[in-house]
């Protein structure tokens, strides 16, 4: 099965799954993912749409599966996800546990182990039972709010849990540049740098939004300016005018009108 150039670096499960699902790699995808992979900080501005989500969570997934298979992954938080918006779910699913889910079936497909990559959701409205079980055994990638990622840095458990985090994804990030929750983060992803005791690699994504440098500046802090991919904000549209196979005519004729209002005024 042939797979799109910028496939070829990733493990050929992670490869296999996104040729097998999408016809291609979308533009915001071809561009970042050789950033990403790179290792620096990226910022990827692009049209709702044009695949951003996944584009920060299937390069970090490539990174788990090749160490999985490698030597086994740490029982330790990897990567992290922060977004500001609390209904996460239906993007977790289609992002994350359903390349999951593929992934796992490309790896039994080529006769590779399975690599058990946990998962896990955290946000205020997370029952007690589960933040316990996260605590006991650590997700590799947790997905959060800016406001629960505050409170896990205020735990020593939280802070026990992200001490080893490589890789940080804030989505959704045009929506808390200009805000007190924006600040609030960024106070955050550097409390966070400091409790690992390095740079943890930033992706930011973002609906296009002028001036993206301000955007790139949010994301970065006090580091270099990170890589900026802007699509754009025009996306591919499909437009079509159906026409009727008939000519339109009357619901009603004018004398079915008029036994209607007959009818009403017979009822009054």
């Amino acid at each position: 099965m042939a797979v799109h150039p910028v496939l070829a670096a990733f493990h050929p499960a992670v490869a296999g799954w996104f040729a097998r699902r999408f016809p291609a790699p979308t533009l915001a995808q071809q561009q970042a993912w050789p950033a990403i992979r790179a290792g620096g900080d990226v910022l990827v501005a692009a049209p709702t749409g044009a695949g951003k989500t996944l584009t920060g969570f299937l390069a970090a997934l490539d990174g788990l599966v090749r160490e999985g298979l490698a030597h086994g992954l740490p029982d330790a938080t990897c990567v992290l996800y922060v977004s500001p918006l609390k209904a996460l779910s239906n993007d977790i699913h289609l992002n994350l546990e359903a390349p999951l889910a593929g992934i796992a079936g490309e790896l039994a497909r080529l006769g590779l182990p399975e690599v058990p990559i946990r998962t896990a959701v955290r946000t205020g409205d997370t029952p007690a039972g589960e933040r316990t079980a996260l605590r006991r055994h650590p997700p590799h990638v947790l997905v959060t709010t800016p406001e629960s990622l505050y409170i896990l840095l205020n735990s020593a458990s939280g802070r026990a849990m992200l001490g080893g985090v490589r890789t940080l994804i804030v989505d959704e990030i045009h929506a808390l540049v200009q805000s007190k929750r924006g600040s609030h983060l960024a106070l955050s992803l550097a409390r966070l740098d400091a409790l690992t005791g390095r740079r943890v690699q930033r992706i930011g994504l973002s609906a296009t939004q002028k001036p993206v440098q301000a955007v790139a500046r949010f994301l970065a802090g006090a580091a270099p300016l990170p890589t900026i991919i802007d699509i754009g904000h025009d996306r591919p549209r499909d437009l079509a005018l159906e026409l009727p196979p008939t000519p339109l005519e009357p619901v009603m004729s004018h004398p079915q009108w008029a036994q209607v209002y007959a009818r009403i005024a017979a009822l009054r």
